[in-house]
C-alpha cells in the first residue's frame, strides 16, 4: 500500500504515519516462513511488550518458548541506537543480517588479510586475533570479525593456503564436536595420596602464585615423554626433559632438579593425575617442600590449566613425535613462545608478563626488608 493509503487505514495523519514508519526502520522486509529456532515478529512483538510492562526476561523467554540467553542476545543486537527495543526495527535488522549471499570479509579487505595472515604465522589462534583487532583498532568496526570468522576464511583459504601450519590444531577442516573423553589412567598405585579435596582455598581461587598443575606428555609408542608443569595464576608453562625414560624414578629426578631452581615462592604445590610415574611422590615433598595433591581418576577437567597447555604443545610436539630427540635448549624455547601469546583468562595479557611483574614485586619485598 502507499503511505496515504496505509494511514487511511490505520486513521492516523500522514506525518504520523510517516514518523511511525521511520522509527520502525522504514520495514523493507517481506515477511517469509523460516525455521521454527528463529524468532518470528510476532515474538519480537511479545519481547517489546514484556519489556514496555517490566516483565523480567525469563518470563517473556519462557512465554514464547525460548531461552533466556536467547532473548537477551537479541535485546543486545537489535535494539534501536538510543536503546529502545521496537518490535517492526528490530525484525528488519534481522532480516536485512540474514539475507544472503554477502560478501565475504577477507575477500574484500587484502590490509585485514595481511594483519591476520602475520599473527597466525606468529601462532596466535583466531580467538587471540579477534580480540587484539578489538584492542589495536577500535574504531575500525570493519575490522572487528569474531573468531569463528577467522576460523572459516582460514579453512577456505582465504586467508593463506590452507595448510596443517596455518593454526595450532593442525586440521584443514572444521572438526565435528563433542569428543569423547579418554578413560586411561586409572588408580594403578597404592601409597598414601594427597587428595585435590583437601586443597586450601588459596589453592583453589588461584589467587596465591606458585601452586602448580601438571601431567606427562607422551611421545610415539609410549617410550618418550616430557614432563609439563603450569603454574595455576600465571599459566606459566616449564616443559622438563626426562633425560632416559618415564618412569617413576626418572619422573622424581627431573621434578626435583626442575623445582629446586625455582625460588620457594613458586613452588608451593602440586597437583598430578593418579599415574605410575608420581610413586615417589612422598620423596618429592620432602626435598623440595612442596605439597602434592593427587586429582580425580578420569578427571582432567581438574587440572583444567596443565590440559590446556598439552593441547598448545601438540602444535610444536605432534602425536608420533620422539620427545626423546628434543633438546632441554629446544623445549625452553616451545615454552618461552607459549609464555608470550596473550590469554583471554588472563585479560589478554601473557604469562611471561605476570610472572616477570611477581619477580620484580618479591625484588621490591626484599629491598624493602635490607633497608
Amino acid at each position: 500500500m502507499s503511505g496515504s493509503a496505509a494511514v487511511e487505514r490505520v486513521g492516523v495523519s500522514l506525518s504520523c504515519g510517516s514518523v511511525w514508519f521511520i522509527d520502525a526502520g522504514r520495514v523493507p522486509m517481506l515477511e517469509k516462513p523460516i525455521s521454527r529456532r528463529y524468532l518470528t515478529h510476532n515474538d519480537r512483538i511479545e519481547i517489546a511488550d514484556g519489556l514496555a510492562q517490566g516483565v523480567p526476561v525469563k518470563t517473556i523467554a519462557a512465554r514464547i518458548g525460548k531461552s533466556h540467553q536467547t532473548i537477551y542476545l537479541e535485546i543486545a543486537r537489535n535494539r534501536k541506537p538510543d536503546g529502545r527495543y521496537q518490535p517492526w526495527y528490530a525484525h528488519n535488522q534481522a532480516y536485512l543480517r540474514r539475507q544472503r549471499p554477502k560478501p565475504r570479509r577477507f575477500t574484500m579487505d587484502a590490509e585485514l588479510r595481511t594483519v591476520v595472515a602475520a599473527k597466525l604465522a606468529r601462532h596466535w589462534s583466531p580467538g587471540q586475533i579477534s580480540r587484539w583487532l578489538r584492542r589495536r583498532f577500535p574504531r575500525r568496526i570493519g575490522w572487528h570479525v569474531c573468531t569463528e570468522t577467522i576460523y572459516e576464511s582460514v579453512y577456505r583459504g582465504l586467508i593463506t593456503a590452507v595448510s596443517v601450519a596455518n593454526l595450532r590444531t593442525g586440521r584443514t577442516y572444521r572438526h565435528r564436536r563433542g569428543r569423547g573423553r579418554s578413560r586411561d589412567g586409572a588408580l594403578k598405585q597404592s601409597t598414601k595420596m594427597r587428595s585435590i579435596h583437601t586443597r586450601p582455598a588459596r589453592v583453589q581461587s588461584r589467587q596465591q602464585t606458585g601452586h602448580r598443575e601438571g601431567d606427562l606428555l607422551v611421545g610415539a609408542g609410549q617410550r618418550s615423554a616430557i614432563a609439563t608443569l603450569v603454574e595455576r595464576k600465571t599459566r606459566f608453562a616449564v616443559l622438563v626433559r626426562l633425560e632416559r625414560d618415564h618412569s617413576a624414578s626418572s619422573v622424581r629426578d627431573a621434578l626435583i632438579n626442575a623445582f629446586r631452581a625455582l625460588p620457594f615462592g613458586l613452588r608451593r604445590s602440586l597437583t598430578w593425575d593418579q599415574g605410575n610415574e608420581m610413586f615417589h611422590h612422598e620423596r618429592i615433598e620432602k626435598i623440595t617442600g612442596m605439597r602434592i595433591y593427587f586429582a580425580d581418576p578420569h578427571s582432567p577437567w581438574q587440572r583444567g590449566s596443565n590440559e590446556n597447555v598439552n593441547g598448545l604443545l601438540r602444535q610444536y610436539l605432534p602425536k608420533g613425535t620422539n620427545l626423546n630427540a628434543w633438546s632441554s635448549k629446544q623445549l625452553d624455547q616451545v615454552a618461552a613462545e607459549l609464555n608470550n601469546r596473550p590469554r583471554r583468562c588472563l585479560g589478554d595479557r601473557t604469562p611471561q608478563q605476570l610472572m616477570q611483574q611477581w619477580h620484580q614485586r618479591k625484588a621490591a619485598t626484599l629491598i624493602r626488608n635490607v633497608r
